[in-house]
């Protein structure tokens, strides 16, 4: 396409336009969901969609009759432009407000309940007395739904152990480490082990039912790998997202728990922990964002907060 044609193209085409189109293709082709999303008509959107595809002149959106069945071939180059043009346009209006000066802004953070209930909960309240005019927004869901978020620029960062790190498109930087621990209310056959954490393997331990983490979930992934490379078939017996839950019944003797060890921080469940970094390895946590999204100033101070040491210079770097 010509640079001329280009341009002429561009500007009949507005903002609404790519925001409208982006937002039905997060509602699944749903424009009345969309309508909603956007505080405006169902048949403003429709009419915003056909506008640029006469403007285009393909058709963005397959259709059978005046059911919408998906995006075309030419309607899925069309949504990654406009998602380029609004991450920019976002970008640019991030920038203007810092070189304003302009402290009012909303720092979008989406993390698992592991680190929002255990993790957050003092660096966000250091981050609010610091940045008293910023609203802060916590999304949460486990790995792969944090890494879609970001993605789709639904939020500025990203805070987990799993999915990050290998997600294209994203720039990751390590926070903690961190190991699962065995929990149990005593008396316990696995008491004996609480001074010597060392001595407990997964034989002995797998002679008893297990509560622990969903499969997305903390580290879940190496606990079945270290069982499945000893030959152990552990008999897990309740899986959950939420480590709370998991010592609810742990305490209540359904089974051992094997959670975080970040998510036994002053907690007042009547329970003993035994360390089990040595059978199922270390985790690292980190924090992510979306490659090429400009950062405000605060969400530095943010990273700062929860990574102490990395500053802004040095996530620039590692970012890049």
């Amino acid at each position: 396409m010509k640079d001329a044609e280009t341009i002429r193209i561009l500007a009949g085409m507005n903002l609404q336009q790519f925001r409208y189109l982006r937002e039905a293709v997060r509602q699944k082709m749903n424009l009345t969901a969309a309508a909603k999303t956007l505080h405006t008509s169902q048949p403003g959107v429709s009419k915003a969609i056909i506008e640029l595809e006469e403007e285009l002149g393909v058709s963005v959106f397959a259709r059978h009759g005046k059911r919408i069945l998906g995006l075309t071939p030419p309607g899925q180059q069309v949504l990654d432009a406009a998602e380029r043009i609004m991450e920019e346009i976002d970008n640019l209006r991030k920038l203007a407000r810092d070189y304003a000066g302009s402290p009012e802004g909303t720092l979008r953070l989406a993390t698992t309940h592991t680190q929002a209930r255990y993790v957050l909960p003092p660096i966000v309240q250091r981050f609010a007395h610091k940045y008293p005019q910023v609203r802060f927004k916590m999304l949460q869901g486990n790995p792969p739904q944090i890494a879609a978020m970001l993605a789709a620029g639904q939020a500025d960062l990203g805070m987990a152990t799993e999915a990050l790190a290998g997600t294209p498109g994203l720039r990751t930087i390590p926070v903690f480490d961190w190991e699962h621990v065995a929990i149990f209310p005593a008396p316990h056959p696995l008491v004996r082990f609480v001074r010597h954490p060392e001595r407990l393997t997964l034989k002995e331990l797998g002679k008893f039912p297990i509560v622990t983490y969903e499969t997305h979930f903390t580290g879940r992934g190496k606990i079945d790998a270290a069982f499945a490379a000893a030959g152990i078939e552990p008999s897990i017996v309740l899986e959950a997202i939420d480590a709370d839950v998991i010592k609810t019944y742990a305490a209540s003797g359904m089974g051992v728990g094997i959670i975080a060890d970040v998510a036994t921080r002053n907690h007042t469940e009547p329970l003993l922990a035994v360390k089990c970094g040595h059978l199922f390895g270390r985790n690292t946590t980190h924090l992510a964002v979306k490659q090429g999204a400009y950062l405000r100033g605060f969400v530095y101070a943010f990273i700062e907060l929860v990574a102490p040491g990395w500053d802004r210079r040095r996530v620039e770097h590692a970012l890049r």
